[in-house]
């Protein structure tokens, strides 16, 4: 089915609707409980998101992420803090009227007389029984009131506390495992992680292949054999493991230590092989708004920033690459009945006349023209992401292998 909306998004079919829906009764039910004009609770729940406390099924909880996000560090700029609170009515006190402004209550006429005559104080004897009971009950509810006011702050102030914690916890957590793995790269000290002995040997029906890992990707290697490789790209924040496993699902949501992870990695399509190599090998990563993984891919939609940045180092665990970008390109997810140009199903070329094919489709949708081309037998390397242009959209920089 067709023309489902939800929250400004089109889904194509009911699944994905209701899909959409539920997560927005999750955001509605979170701007209730927040208020997005204070910049403490703001960047609270920043930091609650970041560490997977609201899981987002469709694009329409991508959005909601991505306008805290937003909102979060607009405040964070200002000088906010999770404690900071913004209380409008100290300017001026607009909205409130002055206590010398207010119209005397009926059940202030005594007090006003009391003072008339010239008494200091007042007290509950310049009022009958019945005001007297009123009063304190009223008394007693304002304290009661005040009481609960207090606990519900300080519970709110360590919860408040706690998920800083935490997010500090996973957010400093995510940045030193990165920078750490990339120091690893090429060390051989880690007692726990020996390097490789001997090489490894690959044996298909046909033949033995005998593949040794690199000596830079050894001790990594060692720690998680599901790394497949290493991708830099000069001068961005590219600068990541590669993973892989059976599936294209679990490294959507897991890091190098297989621990969970919003950013999650960046992975080998499962169909993609590295030893007797595809025609075109296809990397995926999550295009996070704070500009890790493939954060930044979409800077390729310029030209300049192509030339500025024309290669793409991507080493298998078995040999170097160097890639230089050839195409550029939005594509999305179609569906299986769809006869169309699936960038995500080319993975090997059969002939010429196919390799060939493929080429004139991506550089029918290619944003520019770079001026490098490719022929049968050359390697490709494609790098794709999220693109919110349109549902289920994809951004798409596709390379050969020039080394």
């Amino acid at each position: 089915m067709a023309g489902f909306e939800v929250a400004g998004r089109k889904f194509r079919t009911e699944a994905d609707y209701k899909a959409a829906l539920r997560d927005k009764a999750k955001i509605d039910e979170i701007r209730k409980q927040v208020n997005m004009e204070q910049p403490g609770e703001v960047i609270t729940l920043y930091a609650k998101m970041q560490t997977g406390s609201f899981r987002f099924e469709t694009a329409v909880g991508n959005d909601f992420d991505d306008e805290i996000f937003e909102l979060a560090q607009e405040f964070k700029k200002q000088g906010y803090n999770q404690n900071s609170k913004i209380d409008l009515r100290k300017k001026g006190k607009r909205g409130v009227k002055n206590k010398s402004d207010r119209r005397p209550k009926k059940s202030d006429t005594s007090v006003a007389a009391a003072k008339k005559n010239g008494e200091a104080e007042v007290s509950l004897d310049h009022y009958d029984k019945a005001m007297q009971k009123e009063i304190l009950s009223e008394l007693k509810k304002r304290e009661r009131r005040r009481k609960i006011i207090v606990v519900l702050c300080g519970i709110t102030a360590v919860a408040c506390f706690g998920y800083f914690g935490v997010y500090s916890y996973f957010a400093e957590r995510t940045e030193m495992d990165y920078e750490s793995l990339s120091q690893l790269k090429g060390s051989s000290n880690l007692t726990s992680y020996a390097p490789t002995q001997r090489p490894m040997i690959h044996r298909t029906q046909e033949e033995n292949i005998e593949l040794t890992v690199l000596e830079e990707y050894q001790t990594l290697y060692n720690k998680n054999k599901k790394m497949v490789g290493w991708i830099k790209i000069e001068d961005t924040e590219i600068d990541y493991p590669v993973m892989q496993t059976v599936n294209n699902e679990y490294y959507m949501d897991h890091n190098f230590n297989q621990e969970y992870d919003r950013n999650g990695s960046l992975f080998l399509d499962k169909d993609c092989d590295i030893v007797h190599r595809n025609t075109n090998l296809i990397i995926y990563g999550h295009h996070m708004k704070s500009g890790k993984m493939f954060g930044g891919l979409n800077k390729y939609s310029s030209q300049e920033y192509c030339k500025e940045h024309p290669n793409i180092q991507f080493d298998t665990i078995y040999e170097r690459g160097t890639y230089e970008v050839m195409y550029v390109f939005r594509s999305r997810i179609y569906n299986e009945d769809e006869v169309v140009f699936k960038y995500y199903q080319f993975l090997d070329a059969a002939s010429a006349q196919e390799f060939n094919s493929n080429m004139q489709e991506m550089a029918a949708l290619s944003l520019y023209d770079t001026g490098v081309t490719a022929s049968y037998g050359d390697q490709l390397l494609t790098l794709s992401t999220c693109d919110y242009s349109e549902e289920d959209g994809r951004f798409v920089v596709v390379a050969k292998r020039v080394f």
